[in-house]
């Protein structure tokens, strides 16, 4: 019984999974924005190649 009490008490590694939680959850919302914006950053990016190609 003192080992399932101590395995609940114990913190290590909580850290760790925190930051993978936050990790996660930037991630979700990097893909979100993306998602949202995904066609206006092409057309952005197109631009700029163009700009780049012809010299202006």
């Amino acid at each position: 019984m003192d080992f399932v009490k101590r395995f609940f008490r114990e913190e290590t590694g909580q850290g760790m999974a925190e930051y993978g939680l936050i990790l996660a959850l930037v991630a979700v919302a990097v893909i979100a924005v993306l998602g949202l914006l995904g066609d206006q950053l092409v057309a952005i990016f197109n631009d700029v190649i163009d700009g780049l190609t012809t010299g202006d």
